[in-house]
Order: C-alpha cells, then structure tokens, then sequence
C-alpha cells in the first residue's frame, strides 16, 4: 500500500468509526481486526503485530 491508499483507507476508518459512534467502537474494531487476520497465510503473520501494537499501547499507558 503507497502512502496515498494508507491515507485513504485510514480516512475511511476513522470515517466508519465515527459513524459507528463511540458505544459501537469496541465491536467494529474487533470485526474489523477479525476480517483482516482472515487474509492472512498464518498466525506467523498476525502474532507479531499484535505483540507490537500490545506494547506499544503499554508504553503509551506508562506515559499517562
């Protein structure tokens, strides 16, 4: 994905997110997040990413 498709996809995102409102963010997410591990070839491709991201968040937390 070219810089220009990251930022029209994270647009729609953040667009989807809004419409779906804050009591539905959780669930749109985890569908969301569901639906993209299912293109992938293995959990080899997926694990890492969310190792990454779960600590990122924790470091994120540490700062509050």
């Amino acid at each position: 994905m070219n810089p220009e498709e990251l930022d029209l996809a994270y647009t729609a995102l953040c667009n989807a997110l809004a419409d779906a409102g804050q009591p539905n963010t959780e669930r749109f997410l985890a569908m969301l997040c569901l639906a993209l591990m299912a293109r992938c070839e293995s959990a080899a491709d997926v694990l890492p990413l969310i190792e990454a991201v779960k600590v990122r968040c924790g470091d994120e937390g540490d700062r509050a």
